[in-house]
């Protein structure tokens, strides 16, 4: 717990350990989005930019209920499709990507979800962090990190990275941890950054990671 020794290890097997804690800690988890289609997940993650997960699942039965594939969201009415989305925020520009998006799917790639990144990468409306999550839960691709606000805190309070940007951070990853791992390490993270590692306070003396952690019980310093 919190009030273990701090262990000092270099930092690849310190980053295992953690690995290793987490899939103890959280042995059944999994992407919180809820979906049925590569193409739904991949809508629900660019609707789950600055915005809670939580909120995403209360939006999309409604819009997969009216839009369920590629083929209808590329000629949805675009007002329709902005009020389905209104209250994730930023809903102009989600609607507009999610329909760039999928228009692109469906004249490019025969209405199938691309499981190659740099395919996904020309999609409109996402970036690695998006990509990283269809490869990953929609066909088991390990290609990279996701790299959200709670990976980004979390990794950066571990010692695991000293980088500020998402991309650098992802590449930090990937160099200390397993590929098999690469995805459920973030989704594990992301578990315990809503659990115990918040942003403006930590639980650390409940930390089954504070040992292994150099910023435990420190002052929080938001950037």
């Amino acid at each position: 717990m919190g009030n273990k020794e701090k262990e000092v290890l270099p930092l690849k097997q310190r980053a295992i350990e953690i690995l290793a804690r987490l899939k103890r800690l959280y042995p059944d988890a999994t992407c919180s989005l809820n979906y049925s289609t590569p193409v739904q997940l991949l809508v629900a993650t660019i609707l789950s930019a600055q915005c809670t997960d939580e909120r995403v699942n209360k939006v999309t039965p409604a819009l997969f209920d009216r839009f369920p594939d590629a083929e209808s969201l590329a000629i949805a009415d675009l007002v329709e499709l902005e009020s389905l989305v209104r209250s994730t925020g930023f809903y102009r520009n989600k609607a507009k990507n999610i329909q760039a998006a999928c228009r692109m799917i469906v004249n490019e790639f025969d209405s199938v979800v691309p499981n190659q990144m740099e395919q996904l990468l020309k999609l409109p409306g996402v970036a690695r962090k998006t990509a990283n999550v269809v490869l990953g839960h929609g066909y088991g691709i390990n290609v990279g990190v996701t790299v959200d606000t709670h990976v980004k805190r979390l990794s950066e309070r571990l010692g695991l990275t000293q980088a500020k940007d998402p991309v650098r951070i992802e590449q930090d990853l990937m160099g200390l941890l397993p590929q098999p791992d690469w995805e459920n390490w973030s989704i594990r993270l992301i578990y315990h950054g809503r659990a115990i590692c918040k942003a403006r306070s930590p639980v650390c003396i409940a930390c089954e990671l504070a040992d292994l952690c150099p910023t435990a019980n420190k002052p929080v310093v938001l950037g």
